[in-house]
This record gives structure tokens, C-alpha cells and sequence, in this order.
């Protein structure tokens, strides 16, 4: 594949390395990994896709890990999310200078309206959610800057920018700043809400943000300062993932050691509950498993990744856009395994028919595509399969995916 067509994080880690004047010897040691691992990441023949890894070296080189894995020219893919991330980062500044510029509406109506964008997020509605977020979050600060039913305003931004602004972000890979504004914002709202669960909510939030933008120690901290209600029917999602965050804190922060029991924790509160709790988070078996099988590939075992995958069916979750990352890890373990290149295609593909903007704009399944077109020319259906999604993904062009 000719470096110049492949626009993967090595290549990008590897122009930053140089223009900082390290070596590889030293950036590697500062990331605690080997000097030939660095040198094939930078050549694109190992994926960058553990984040564990991706917080590492850009700690090393003393930029944050939005700065290296930040996604190329918009893509064939893309659509227009990069137009709405824009759109959405105007209505934040409109709300911090308290002119949000929209419609006062009726609770009863932004009700609704939160409601259905939520329930567009989980179904992958990309394109409906797109066109309806950035006006939704003008109308419901606006609303709530009237004074009126003050108290289920504030629960209703706090959800929207929770469960639909902060994650639909995430997942388009807008940059780590503009989640940061969106999780400090809902927080924010929470304290002035002053209800336990309302403020363990947006803390949780901040916190995963802070681990996942490599501040791991921040991030911990502020998982480690929660309180959580008392665990019922009604809160039992909010407390299975706050739980479930402490393996995920345990794997960055390379105390794998520490990642099993709590997430061993929050698997026996999905079995007793798994449905929609009060705060409109479902924390069931299948997130379990998709949480596991992360674990497995940050600790380097993509077999025990595939196993897990295997005692789960991805179906038994209502949610679509969780089915694609079900079928992302599942790409990513595959590609680990000799002999499974094309399982590991069609793992890819099966997210992408089921969330394309997800998969195209994850980090992890673009950087596991670009390995796969690394090891030599993919031939078949499966060749042409892995060619497509690089080039929707923007990783090839048009005449070299043909």
C-alpha cells in the first residue's frame, strides 16, 4: 500500500515523532513498548488500536491522544458529520456567552424531542440525529434560561448532552476538546440540579472522558469521588457502568491486575437487572461482554477476545449502534489470530452494514483495516470487501481500492 494513499495514526505518529527530535529508541522507552513494535506501527504494519498504547505514546511526545488519532480529509463516509460536529461546537459557544439563540418551546415538547434523539442515537439514525441535534440543544437552553419547570429542564439537558451529544461525538471521533466542553457543560447543569443520580450521571461521564483523553489519573479521581444512590431496578445501569468504568480506569492506567473485579461486579448487576433504569441507561450482558472483550485486546489476548464473542449473541441487544462495536472488537481479536484475515473482514463489514459512520470513524477498526492492506495484497470477495471500507474510510482512494 503506498504510504502516501494511507492515512493511518503510524504515519502521523511518525511525522510528530520526528518534528519533536526523538528517536525511536526514546519515544518507545517513554511508552513502555518495544523499539521494533514502535518502528511496524509507524510503517502501518501493526495497528495502533489499543488505547492503552495510543495514551502511552502521546504522553511521550507530550500531546494529547485527540492529536494523534484525529481523523484524516473528510472521507467518501463521512456524510455530513464533520458539518454537524461544527454545528454542535457553535451552539456551545453560543450557550457559554448565554445567547443560545432558540426557540422557547414547551417542556412537554423538548420532552419528546430528547426522547426521540436518544432513541435515533441507539438506532443509528446518523443522518436524523445530525440534522436535529445542533437546533435541539439551542431550543432546550433557551427554554431553560426562561426559569420555567426549571428542575426537568435541567434533567433533560443533562440527558441530551449525556446520552446523545457526548456519544454521538465519540462516536464520529470529533476531538477530545469538544467532548470535554460538552461532559464539564452537563456536569455543570448537574450540580445545579442537585439530585444523586442526575450528578453521579454527568461525573461518570467526565470521568470516561478524562481516562480516554490519557489524564488517567484525573479520570480515576473523579470515578473515586462518586456517589452512587442506592442500587435498585431504578438506578442499576447508572451503577453497572460507573462500575464497569473502574476496569476500564484499571487497563489504561496498566494495572490490568485490577480490571476483573469490578467489571466482574457489574456483570452480576446486569444479570439481577439489564434493562432501561431511570437515567435511560441499559447496562445489560451483552455490554458486559463487549466491555470484556475490550479488556482482552488491551491486554494483548485477541483469543480470549474471540471467546467471549462467541458466548454471546451481538442480536440480544436492542441497541444497534452497540452491535456494531460488538462486531468492531470482534474484527479487531480476528486480525490478532493467524489464518483469520477474512473472519476478521467480514466482523468489520458486519459493523459497517449495521453503523457505517461508527465504524468508519473508530480508531480502532480503521487502524485494523489499514494493518490488513499492509500484509499483502487481499485477494477474492474478501479483497475487495477490505478495499471498499478503506476507501469509504478514507484510508485509499478511489483508483487504488479499485
Amino acid at each position: 500500500m503506498d504510504d502516501e494513499e494511507a492515512r493511518t495514526i503510524g504515519r502521523r505518529l511518525r511525522r510528530i515523532r520526528r518534528a519533536r527530535g526523538k528517536s525511536l529508541v526514546v519515544i518507545a522507552g517513554l511508552a513502555g513498548m518495544s523499539k521494533s513494535k514502535l518502528d511496524r506501527i509507524e510503517r502501518g504494519e501493526v495497528a495502533l488500536d489499543k488505547q492503552s498504547d495510543i495514551v502511552a505514546l502521546a504522553n511521550a511526545l507530550q500531546i494529547a491522544p485527540s492529536d494523534l488519532v484525529r481523523l484524516p480529509v473528510p472521507a467518501p463516509a463521512n456524510g455530513h458529520t464533520d458539518t454537524t460536529t461544527e454545528a454542535v461546537g457553535h451552539a456551545l459557544d453560543a450557550i457559554e456567552d448565554a445567547e443560545p439563540e432558540g426557540l422557547v418551546l414547551p417542556v412537554a415538547v423538548l420532552r419528546d424531542q430528547v426522547a426521540r434523539i436518544h432513541a435515533q442515537r441507539r438506532a443509528c439514525q446518523f443522518a436524523e440525529l445530525a440534522t436535529d441535534l445542533p437546533g435541539l440543544i439551542r431550543n432546550l437552553h433557551t427554554t431553560l434560561g426562561t426559569g420555567v419547570d426549571h428542575a426537568e429542564l435541567l434533567d433533560l439537558a443533562v440527558r441530551l448532552h449525556v446520552h446523545v451529544t457526548r456519544l454521538w461525538l465519540v462516536h464520529v471521533g470529533a476531538h477530545t476538546h469538544l467532548v470535554r466542553r460538552v461532559v464539564y457543560l452537563a456536569q455543570r447543569l448537574a450540580r445545579e440540579r442537585e439530585e444523586v443520580s442526575t450528578l453521579a450521571l454527568a461525573m461518570s461521564c467526565v470521568a470516561d472522558t478524562l481516562l480516554l483523553a490519557g489524564a488517567v489519573q484525573r479520570g480515576q479521581a473523579k470515578l473515586e469521588s462518586i456517589v452512587l444512590p442506592p442500587t435498585t431496578a431504578q438506578t442499576a445501569g447508572l451503577a453497572g457502568l460507573v462500575t464497569a468504568s473502574h476496569s476500564m480506569a484499571a487497563a489504561l492506567g496498566r494495572r490490568l491486575g485490577d480490571a476483573a473485579a469490578p467489571l466482574d461486579t457489574a456483570a452480576e448487576l446486569a444479570e439481577r437487572f439489564g434493562e432501561v433504569d431511570a437515567q435511560g441507561i441499559l447496562f445489560c450482558p451483552v455490554d458486559v461482554a463487549i466491555y470484556r472483550m475490550w479488556l482482552a485486546l488491551e491486554a494483548d489476548e485477541p483469543d480470549q477476545a474471540v471467546s467471549v464473542a462467541r458466548q454471546v449473541d451481538p442480536q440480544r441487544h436492542p441497541f444497534p449502534v452497540m452491535q456494531a462495536y460488538y462486531w468492531i472488537h470482534s474484527g479487531r481479536a480476528l486480525a490478532r489470530l493467524s489464518g483469520h484475515q477474512d473472519d476478521a473482514v467480514r466482523a468489520l463489514r458486519t459493523a459497517e452494514r449495521i453503523q457505517p459512520t461508527v465504524t468508519l470513524r473508530n480508531q480502532g477498526a480503521r487502524e485494523v483495516i489499514g494493518e490488513l492492506l499492509t500484509r499483502g495484497p487481499a485477494r477474492g470477495a474478501m479483497g475487495v470487501e477490505l478495499r471498499g471500507m478503506a476507501y469509504r474510510a478514507g484510508l485509499l482512494t478511489e483508483k487504488a481500492a479499485v
